[in-house]
């Protein structure tokens, strides 16, 4: 059986389950904790951190280049066909799309930002984050959203934009929570 190298990495934890199918542009700004699963057709291009317990499912795409930044807490996930966006151009106009060999003085503005999942946060199928975005601590975003604003805690968003779809607190966290303890947290 073929399996990635993760050697590469700038630091990996134990029990690391990453299909040899991904696309890691900048492996050695990537820190993976324990118990991570990452599943094929994987694509980032960004320095990536994760937690411990985290899973990115099937078809996600990370990017934003060297840039880029995505921070994953514990006991996160991102489903499949997410798309996490830590840098793109803000297309105004004001200059050309990055393309290779383009000059840096000819490219548009760009929006940077790290994207943040603190503990506990889930996204739904086909979701889109937006540059500079903190996903608070147990929020989830339902399937097919955009996520371009913060997020409550332990609330439930879904839409284009991602809106609240019940009040701050509506997510039961108490067992959650115990279980994580269990596990040392």
């Amino acid at each position: 059986m073929q399996k990635f190298d993760t050697s590469v990495f700038k630091s990996i934890g134990e029990d690391v389950l990453i299909s040899p199918l991904v696309s890691i542009t900048r492996p050695e700004l990537v820190v993976l904790g324990s118990h991570v699963s990452i599943d094929p057709w994987f694509h980032c291009t960004t320095a990536l951190e994760t937690g411990d317990y985290v899973h990115i499912q099937a078809q996600v795409g990370i990017i934003g280049g060297k840039k880029g930044f995505l921070k994953m807490g514990n006991f996160t996930n991102i489903s499949i066909k997410g798309t996490i966006i830590c840098v793109s151009e803000k297309f105004h106009g004001e200059g050309l799309i990055a393309a290779p060999g383009i000059p840096a003085e000819f490219l548009d503005e760009y929006k940077t930002g790290p994207v943040i999942f603190e503990d506990f946060v889930n996204t739904g199928a086909n979701v889109t984050i937006l540059p500079g975005v903190t996903l608070a601590q147990g929020s989830v975003i339902g399937a097919c959203s955009l996520v371009t604003k913060n997020t409550e805690p332990w609330t439930i968003y879904a839409g284009i934009p991602a809106r609240p779809i019940g009040t701050i607190g509506n997510r039961p966290k108490e067992k959650m929570l115990l279980y994580a303890k269990k596990l040392g947290y």
